[in-house]
């Protein structure tokens, strides 16, 4: 049987978008010499949007603070129009309103210009396998501002008991294949638990997933993480 192309093995089609010039040249260094295609650059949100139009990348790379349209609007607009493009945001701001607000916009991970090259590749990797990626800091705003749940929530779709293993799993931040491996599941049977739980959350990603659980009290990840 032909084995299914992922992330790590196909290439990937990026979208740069980052208003300060040496910071976009030494990304796509970075991302070419890591077999990564860089197919266009945007150094606003409105060219951003237009040039995701124009080129269908698999996943923007998206910094917030840009001219004429900022990345938050542009992350929104982008998911909106394109659902099926992912967007991971690269940015020196860590401020939970730009934090919560662009994660539920539908970014599928939030890095901090911070980050080590290595890790900005594969984390693209792992958003365009399905996975969401959280900065160490961004998880404990997360752990900080959902702990508990949100009592007054509305009522939340029914997940099986399975889904509901892998959602827990999910939001620790684990991969699909330690998922599989600690639920002694496949990974194809992983993807398809994600797969119904984004339907009946009615979401697109892992990371929206994981937030809308927590604003409905789903899950705790005090609790989950302690497990």
């Amino acid at each position: 049987m032909q084995k299914t192309p992922t992330a790590q093995d196909r290439p990937l089609n990026v979208l740069i978008a980052e208003d300060h010039t040496l910071v976009r040249e030494g990304t796509r260094q970075l991302l070419e010499r890591n077999g990564i295609n860089v197919i266009g650059e945007a150094a606003d949100g409105e060219e951003a949007v237009r040039l995701t139009e124009k080129l269908k990348p698999d996943l923007v790379l998206m910094d917030v603070s840009m001219p004429r349209l900022n990345g938050l609007e542009a992350t929104r607009i982008i998911k909106q129009k394109y659902p099926g493009v992912a967007v991971l945001v690269l940015t020196a701001y860590d401020d939970d309103q730009y934090v919560f607000a662009v994660l539920q916009a539908g970014a599928a991970g939030y890095l901090l210009k911070d980050s080590r090259g290595e890790d900005v590749v594969r984390a693209i990797r792992a958003v365009l396998n399905g996975e969401s990626v959280l900065a160490p800091s961004i998880v404990g705003k997360v752990v900080r501002r959902f702990s508990g749940g949100v009592p007054s929530a509305p009522p939340a779709p029914v997940l099986s008991e399975r889904e509901m293993d892998v959602l827990r799993r999910a939001a620790l931040g684990e991969s699909n294949k330690m998922i599989a491996d600690k639920l002694h599941l496949s990974a194809r049977t992983v993807q398809v638990h994600l797969s119904s739980i984004f339907d009946k959350f009615g979401v697109g990603s892992r990371t929206e997933a994981v937030l809308h659980a927590l604003k409905l009290g789903i899950i705790d990840l005090q609790k989950v993480s302690s497990e």
